[in-house]
């Protein structure tokens, strides 16, 4: 489909497989651009220290492979999550955010998926709630002055599993630069438990959703469940997806350690496109 683009996310390929053949690897599949991960690990966060040659030579690697950075996923946030009720995480919190972001405005990327956690590793409650306000709203002001959006991904935890408990967020921030970037599986497995409807939780977020991460899952599982084996569904929520003006995709899925990997990265975007059909 023409209309759409979709990205692939980059954990789909071996770790250890350079960004450059990355994104060869993405092109030669047809995907439209890459989705970066920046995760918790010390591998993926060294990453915001890039110097500005290694900047400049991730971005001439871009343009020599004719395939771009277009997004990242910044989930680093769950070992240093902005509502900690430790001072230091939440300053190093906001340091990876800033750091992520200006990384972003170097490479050229427009969105930066954040995740919906107040805390991850240790129990949310009413400080974590209100330091995670607190210091989304220092964020969105470090993103507005670079003119990258930040968009919530929805989650596996109560905190922010749905589209709408997103958009609460939203609406109290109400900057351009917040946005919500949902997992289509998540909100499967979160629609499922509140015995809801996965497209009318799509619907209320008419109007602020950037993109879609497009996800397998089974209820109570969120990783490694392979397309079409899983409980989402694909056909119907995509055709309400797209009739909300959504054309930006990425199919999120992991290198499980296949030899066959590029197997995976091809099966992933027909498996999507045949579901785009009408």
């Amino acid at each position: 489909m023409d209309s759409v683009r979709i990205g692939l996310y980059e954990k789909a390929i071996p770790n250890h497989v350079p960004m450059k053949e990355k994104l060869r690897l993405a092109r030669k599949h047809g995907y439209d651009f890459l989705e970066m991960s920046i995760d918790e690990t010390q591998d993926k966060l060294s990453r915001l220290d890039m110097t500005m040659d290694e900047r400049a030579r991730m971005v001439s690697d871009m343009f020599e492979e004719g395939l771009f950075i277009r997004s990242i996923c910044l989930s680093g946030h769950r070992k240093y999550p902005l509502g900690s009720e430790d001072p230091k995480t939440r300053d190093l919190s906001l340091e990876i955010m800033r750091k992520a972001i200006i990384l972003a405005y170097d490479l050229g990327v427009r969105i930066i998926m954040i995740a919906g956690y107040d805390e991850y590793y240790k129990e949310s409650n009413e400080a974590t709630r209100s330091n995670f306000l607190v210091n989304l709203r220092k964020s969105v002001e470090m993103a507005a002055r670079y003119g990258v959006i930040l968009a919530f991904e929805t989650m596996e935890t109560e905190f922010m599993n749905t589209i709408e408990k997103a958009m609460y967020y939203v609406n109290e921030i109400n900057s351009p630069y917040l946005q919500v970037y949902p997992d289509l599986g998540n909100i499967t497995n979160a629609a499922v438990m509140y015995g809801k409807s996965v497209t009318d939780d799509i619907s209320l977020g008419k109007g602020n959703i950037v993109a879609f991460h497009l996800k397998e899952t089974v209820p109570g599982v969120f990783r490694e469940v392979p397309y079409g084996t899983g409980h989402v569904d694909f056909k119907n929520s995509l055709k309400t997806i797209l009739d909300s003006g959504i054309n930006l995709f990425v199919c999120e899925f992991w290198d499980t350690g296949k030899s066959d990997f590029e197997e995976d990265l091809k099966f992933a975007r027909e498996f999507i496109l045949e579901n785009l059909k009408s």
